[in-house]
């Protein structure tokens, strides 16, 4: 499998603090990889770093097959280059429907012209309905996003990421606030979506994290602790004792 992202020796610190300590990890093409740890380690500033938010003391952060360097680029390069990341609160158009949400977030031109003079085409209703089905809101396309449950927001959100084919979807605790019957679908919806392109899930739910079958990487302190299926890292008495507080 080739590796599409690349963090090599990366630090940083806020006010002394070292958020993230010589940090280094990898993610192949269409692999779905979960990240997990305490509050506080470093899950936030990583996504802030691979996505240009935030810029390292040191390291480095390369990018797809000819190892572009990320550091040099800005936030919206970054987003353009392929990088999506979903944030733990939803974001949608709440006054929109969901097709119009979706229809927004497909990618375009985007200059101010671009979107004037916008007119959706047949390919794009078609790209539209094929989003919601696979999300799950085809039932839903019309009604207005701010009527969802905070579930099927978050689906939307997904569903809005998609449209815009990241290579790389950063997912920030999806599971959170969710019904069971939501949380299920969220992981199939994660699952069917890693088959297409790399999806990096940071959550704190380990059932969550169980079901989603895939390789773990367990942070503490801003590095990499532990690393290997779930089973693998639960066992580790170094994640029990800073995660399971053993």
């Amino acid at each position: 499998m080739s590796t599409l992202l690349e963090v090599s020796g990366v630090s940083v610190s806020f006010d002394g603090f070292k958020a993230i300590n010589n940090l280094s990890f990898q993610i192949g093409e269409r692999e779905l990889r979960a990240v997990i740890g305490p509050n506080g380690a470093g899950k936030t500033t990583f996504m802030d770093i691979v996505t240009g938010k935030t810029r390292p003391d040191e390291g480095r952060v390369t990018w797809g097959e000819k190892a572009q360097s990320l550091l040099s680029m800005s936030e919206s390069a970054i987003a353009r280059a392929g990088v999506g990341r979903k944030f733990q609160r939803p974001t949608v158009f709440e006054d929109q429907t969901v097709a119009d949400n979706l229809m927004m977030a497909l990618k375009k031109a985007r200059g101010p012209f671009a979107v004037l003079r916008f007119k959706p085409s047949a390919a794009d209703h078609d790209r539209v309905a094929e989003l919601a089905e696979e999300i799950g809101l085809t039932p839903a396309l019309a009604r207005k996003a701010g009527e969802l449950s905070h579930g099927q927001k978050q689906w939307l959100e997904i569903g809005m990421l998609l449209a815009q084919e990241p290579r790389l979807l950063l997912v920030d605790e999806p599971a959170a606030g969710m019904t069971p019957a939501e949380r299920e679908h969220t992981t199939d919806l994660l699952v069917e979506a890693a088959k297409t392109r790399s999806v990096v899930v940071v959550e704190h739910d380990m059932e969550f994290v169980r079901r989603l079958g895939c390789k773990v990487t367990v942070l503490h302190e801003g590095a990499v602790l532990a690393e290997g299926s779930i089973d693998h890292v639960t066992k580790d008495e170094r994640v029990i004792e800073v995660y399971l507080g053993r």
